[in-house]
């Protein structure tokens, strides 16, 4: 039987800043750091990685279910080479059919997508973590209504799979204002986090979904999340672990030269 695995809420940074590093030097050393050690911290290797991406957005939940999945460059301004990236890591099909069938016991529409490649929240974030690309990935979208409620209960939903030795990754950011990436930003993304953190590592879990649920009176929320799609796979994250404890993986106050950013994990680890 599988050891169950934790879940986790990342922030994935921007764009394909892991084949950029000539550009940004050591901008991002902390969170490619902490991205790695998420390998160490699961302790043992999962069958496959269901990431929640907060790239892709559809009325009903969406799940790659390609065998070999292509990619798609979602962002615009980056050098040439980076438009011809490749993280050739498999799909797996029954695994995708798993989720849409889990979601959709849990009352949530859902279906399969063959054509859907890798976007940028995946395998931005995946290369540091799975560099050789050989660990099946399949992809979950998030839904364009952006409901705390239904996103925890797809969590809920999908939990299962922790004990199946699936790596459940929602991938977002926990600032993500484009308009305020730099100093414009340090006082309402300090201050979001700053609940953030409470949130997660101090409530007990009833309170901590009530203030999910409620997350748009945070303080400098709408400053924080203006549209709050790279926050809605944090509620997924968390729903397939409710009950169990969140600890900040990954966490700083100078991201963009001034941003406070973060990662969590739910659910506890080998070591």
């Amino acid at each position: 039987m599988s050891p169950r695995l934790p879940t986790y809420f990342v922030s994935h940074g921007g764009g394909p800043w892991p084949w950029m590093k000539d550009q940004f030097g050591a901008a991002y050393a902390e969170l490619e750091a902490s991205l790695v050690d998420i390998k160490r911290q699961v302790g043992v290797r999962p069958k496959a990685v269901l990431v929640v991406t907060s790239h892709w957005e559809a009325d009903r939940f969406l799940v790659s279910s390609g065998t070999s999945p292509g990619m798609i460059y979602d962002y615009g301004g980056f050098p040439p080479h980076t438009y011809a990236i490749r993280y050739p890591a498999p799909g797996e099909p029954r695994l995708a059919a798993r989720v849409a069938q889990l979601l959709e016991g849990a009352g949530l529409a859902a279906g399969l997508d063959a054509e859907r490649g890798f976007d940028h929240g995946t395998f931005s974030m995946l290369a540091p973590v799975y560099p050789e690309a050989d660990m099946p990935v399949v992809q979950l979208s998030i839904r364009r209504d952006y409901d705390p409620a239904t996103h925890l209960a797809a969590g809920r939903a999908l939990a299962p799979l922790r004990d199946e030795g699936i790596l459940i990754i929602g991938s977002g950011l926990s600032f993500h204002n484009l308009r305020q990436f730099g100093q414009a930003g340090a006082l309402s993304s300090r201050a979001f986090d700053g609940w953030l953190q409470h949130v997660l590592l101090a409530l007990p879990p009833v309170e901590r979904e009530q203030a999910l649920l409620r997350w748009d009176a945070a303080p400098a929320a709408r400053q924080a999340h203006p549209r709050e799609d790279h926050l809605v796979p944090l509620w997924v994250a968390l729903g397939a672990a409710e009950q169990e404890r969140a600890a900040c993986v990954y966490h700083e106050e100078a991201f963009f030269g001034a941003l406070t950013v973060s990662s969590f994990r739910f659910g506890q680890v080998a070591s």
